[in-house]
């Protein structure tokens, strides 16, 4: 049989929403804040669940929040026709509590997303307006081969790498540089051994390289933003009105 005859991997997605927000200053944790009259959790699952191939997703939210998104935050998504691109039965939606730290919060989403999926994709909710030819573009990626894949804007701003007295030590090479985004996407074994190392990370292709796993970036999105502090929310309230969502 060959490649192209192969049945597709199956694919799952992990929503990372356990974050406080404390930047944000928000009374609510991050992924509960609104935009555009919805959560930021809201639009970052729509978006999932309009994702060709997924199967399966688990939110990973607080542990005081699970029973609110079980009972009302996941139902919304499944309205309308936003995600017309899912089967009619759609993806199997899972809520967990996440942990002190987001590698934690990973793992726990990733035990809860069973054995049976080939491919993991790791999504930031605070990243809600992320598009679905992202995640499209990340699944592409490892369909041809790859074991791990981010996506990643060039940078504009000169970086400078800066001691603990304030002394700048490097410039590098902007043209060598990505900001990198959600969604991140690995084969379901290459995450597991990423986790099984013990490490703490700020996201999860820092896991991988530390276990010496070649990461492809491939380009992101100015959609994808991450909302962080208020001027990013201010940000994310224009463009989600520039994709007409208000």
């Amino acid at each position: 049989m060959s490649d192209a005859d192969a049945a597709p991997r199956s694919v799952g997605v992990v929503v990372v929403a356990a974050g406080s927000g404390t930047r944000l200053g928000a009374a609510v944790p991050k992924a509960f804040v609104e935009l555009a009259g919805r959560s930021l959790l809201d639009h970052a699952v729509c978006r999932v669940l309009a994702v060709p191939g997924v199967v399966r997703v688990v939110v990973v939210v607080p542990a005081a929040y699970v029973e609110r998104v079980q009972h009302t935050v996941l139902a919304a998504p499944r309205r309308g026709s936003s995600a017309s691109r899912r089967s009619s039965t759609g993806p199997q939606v899972l809520v967990v509590a996440g942990g002190a730290e987001r590698t934690d919060s990973v793992a726990a989403g990733l035990a809860a997303l069973g054995s049976d999926v080939d491919l993991v994709l790791v999504h930031d909710a605070a990243r809600a307006l992320a598009p679905v030819a992202l995640f499209e573009r990340v699944i592409a990626a490892l369909d041809a081969g790859a074991e791990a894949v981010v996506p990643g804007l060039p940078l504009t701003d000169t970086v400078k790498v800066v001691d603990a007295d304030g002394y700048v030590r490097d410039t590098p090479d902007r043209a060598l540089l990505r900001a990198i985004q959600t969604p991140q996407g690995f084969t379901r074994a290459v995450l597991t051994r990423a986790h099984a190392s013990g490490l703490q990370a700020t996201d999860d292709a820092a896991l991988a390289e530390a276990c010496g796993i070649p990461v492809l970036v491939v380009p992101g999105e100015e959609d994808a933003l991450k909302i962080t502090t208020r001027d990013d929310l201010a940000r994310a309230s224009l463009r989600s009105a520039l994709l007409g969502e208000v």
